[in-house]
């Protein structure tokens, strides 16, 4: 993937579609003003200035005529084939709204509509390692003071059972450095020198020491180094069953900056917990809290709520938001991640913690050593954190969501153009990447993280 500078030059040389339309759209309605326009309308962007003139009879014969005609925004579908090889993915109704202004001509908001892509790398630790080492990655952990992804991978089983929600311990001497819970699959992910400085990161010298527990079963490894490629695996007995409480927390930027976005969001997240519920309900136990943050000096700074198993309940408490606030471009992300972190009663036992983290900006890079500390809490309580990146993040934004997710144990999620809604989203820096729709792509994270989805190691 080319560095930073060069994507920035690349989205210079693109003239926004939305332009493009607003210019033509200038121009026929001065033709309009001035009784040179026809009744004929032969293109999308005809049938805009139509809509804008006030027209009913005029949409309604453009609308139906530019759909026959299969229109197609610029590049847009040759975009979703370079990138995925899954052009098709996309679905006709997802097509379509791609034709729709960004600024407020867009669709009625409801779920299946926008779209988003997937990338773990821990899936792909051999490509994130090697993408450390490059300078756009080198020069945003230090912004972020995120330096040591040296890891210890980890694998807890019980004879032929992966033993989900057990909690693993990276140890030097006698000093605990990183904990970290199991996944469905048994995974834990340790990090015991993450956010040592440069000139101090080392691995010990004897190795670490490996603990493991599961319910009252213990089992301890010494002298294990940084994982290489395939994990360690720890056989331990009589380790209890799956729990089947899940614990799925939303944590959503608010700030006037979501706006594009923030009503279409507020749908898919709504059918996202309606189809867990269904698909799910019977077999397990789900809990959710909705919870939503703007910045400092804003009217809030975080309103959230506790988990509840009423399923009605949090899809109205998400209805009822709207964006405002904010001001300057970072936001109070770390106030939003203490909150949900450490001022709600997850579940202590679990067969997934889930916080979507759903946002557009970076906190404060002063907020650096907070975001540590709750971090690595996070990672101890087994609360995966999976970033929803929206229209307005940036690169250094990007590596740091891509950090969290990564020392937590979870995914990276980000919205894509392929929709037409919303401002431009920034083209991550990742491999080759599939776009879905983004509530069909939420259902199908929590299924797997649940066990229901493909087991990934």
């Amino acid at each position: 993937m080319d560095g930073e500078k060069e994507r920035k030059k690349e989205r210079t040389r693109r003239v926004p579609g939305a332009v493009v339309a607003a210019v033509i759209r200038f121009a026929i309605v001065c033709l309009l003003a001035a009784g040179c326009a026809t009744g004929e309308r032969h293109d999308g962007e005809a049938s805009d200035a139509a809509r804008n003139a006030g027209s009913a009879e005029t949409e309604s014969a453009a609308s139906a005529q530019g759909a026959d005609a299969g229109l197609h925004s610029p590049g847009s579908a040759a975009k979703a084939e370079d990138r995925t090889g899954v052009s098709e993915s996309v679905s006709p109704e997802g097509e379509r709204n791609r034709h729709h202004d960004k600024r407020g001509g867009g669709p009625q908001p409801q779920a299946g509509q926008l779209t988003a892509g997937e990338w773990s790398d821990l899936d792909d630790w051999e490509g994130w390692t090697d993408q450390l080492n490059g300078r756009d990655a080198d020069r945003y952990r230090k912004n972020w003071l995120f330096f040591g992804f040296d890891r210890i991978a980890v694998q807890v089983m019980d004879g032929e059972r992966p033993v989900a929600d057990a909690e693993v311990t990276a140890i030097s001497g006698k000093q605990p450095l990183w904990t970290a819970r199991t996944d469905i699959n048994g995974m834990a992910y340790l990090f015991p020198v993450l956010f040592d400085e440069d000139d101090q990161r080392a691995e010990a010298p004897n190795g670490y020491g490996i603990e493991v527990r599961a319910g009252q079963a213990v089992k301890r490894v010494g002298e294990t180094g940084f994982s290489r490629n395939e994990p360690l695996v720890v056989d331990i007995s009589d380790a209890p069953r799956p729990s089947d409480t899940v614990d799925i927390l939303f944590a959503i930027d608010t700030t006037g900056s979501m706006s594009d976005e923030l009503q279409y969001l507020e749908e898919e997240l709504k059918d996202v917990i309606a189809r867990v519920a269904r698909d799910n309900g019977r077999q397990l136990d789900i809990r959710l809290s909705p919870n939503f943050y703007r910045d400092v000096h804003d009217d809030y700074v975080v309103r959230s709520f506790p988990f509840t198993r009423d399923v009605d309940r949090a899809v109205r408490q998400i209805a009822k938001q709207e964006a405002s606030g904010g001001g300057d471009y970072p936001e109070a992300v770390e106030e939003a991640l203490r909150e949900a972190i450490e001022e709600h009663e997850w579940s202590e036992e679990a067969r997934a913690r889930l916080l979507f983290l759903v946002l557009d900006a970076p906190p404060r890079e002063e907020a650096a050593r907070e975001i540590h500390r709750l971090t690595r809490r996070a990672a101890e309580e087994g609360i995966r954190i999976i970033p929803v990146a929206s229209s307005g993040v940036d690169a250094a934004t990007e590596y740091l969501l891509r950090f969290l997710a990564v020392s937590t144990g979870g995914t990276y999620l980000f919205l894509t153009d392929d929709s037409g809604i919303g401002n431009d989203h920034l083209e991550p820096a990742v491999g080759e990447y599939e776009v879905k729709l983004l509530n069909d792509l939420l259902v199908e994270v929590i299924n797997r993280y649940c066990g229901f989805g493909k087991a990934t190691l």
